[in-house]
């Protein structure tokens, strides 16, 4: 059911969402932007359904951009 609702909360590029992944180091909130990697660009080609994207640091402290599954990624509310 989580998946459903995830999926109905679309993330468009530029959207400030919350990593809840499996690296607890980047928890929080991030700038979503499309990943700009070579495997991902190959995904998308290919038409595979898992979008991946790239975190930036909406402040510009945090390295970055960090490479992340979709279903890792929830929308914020400060987008609403």
């Amino acid at each position: 059911m989580d998946t459903l609702f995830r999926s109905l909360d679309l993330i468009e590029p530029g959207d400030l969402v919350l990593y809840h992944g499996s690296i607890p180091d980047l928890h929080g909130l991030w700038l979503a932007i499309p990943c700009p990697c070579g495997i991902c660009r190959r995904i998308d080609e290919l038409g595979l359904a898992e979008t991946r994207f790239a975190l930036a640091d909406p402040w510009g402290e945090e390295p970055g951009p960090f490479h992340v599954r979709r279903k890792s990624l929830t929308r914020s509310a400060a987008c609403g």
